[in-house]
């Protein structure tokens, strides 16, 4: 049996394990062999590698915290679907994303819109983990920061991206 914690861990860092494995496997393969089958281990270790990146990436994004509500992502448009608030934003319609970490430890994704009000999304929601692909077509967009922005403890306001010629919200 594993246990709860244990399982709860191999779940978050998931990816970064497979890539790991692939990584091994595919150098096991390269090693012990010549050939088609060499061949076959470089390609195990460079898709592993992009799976080993991308995992640690995603992991550090996401929170162990639990909120409610969930997240949808489709086509362009982002969802929250809340037990009180809700709503949803185009990402045409973006004009800043920004996290809030409060002085109680709740935090939020605010994704700010041209019509209507911001789209506030807490950190720990269902399917908030989706954000971090479902906002990396945005020009510019750092996901480093938006990562860093997670990881942070401190109560503040960080603003992960901003439309070009677009004035920050109040």
């Amino acid at each position: 049996m594993i246990r709860p914690e244990a399982a709860a861990l191999m779940i978050r860092w998931r990816e970064a394990l497979i890539g790991g494995g692939a990584v091994i496997l595919g150098l096991g393969l390269w090693i012990a062999s010549g050939g088609l089958i060499a061949f076959f281990g470089a390609v195990a270790m460079t898709v592993g590698a992009f799976l080993l990146v991308s995992g640690i990436r995603a992991a550090r994004f996401r929170t162990a915290t639990q909120s409610p509500g969930v997240v949808e992502v489709d086509e362009g448009r982002i969802t929250y679907l809340g037990p009180i608030l809700g709503g949803s934003v185009e990402l045409d319609e973006l004009t800043e994303v920004a996290f809030l970490r409060t002085r109680g430890g709740e935090a939020f994704w605010r994704l700010a819109q041209f019509t209507g009000q911001p789209l506030m999304i807490p950190e720990g929601a269902a399917g908030s983990d989706k954000l971090l692909d479902a906002l990396a077509p945005l020009p510019g967009l750092d996901t480093g920061a938006m990562v860093r922005a997670v990881q942070s403890p401190a109560p503040a306001t960080i603003t992960v991206w901003r439309r070009t010629g677009h004035r920050a919200l109040t």
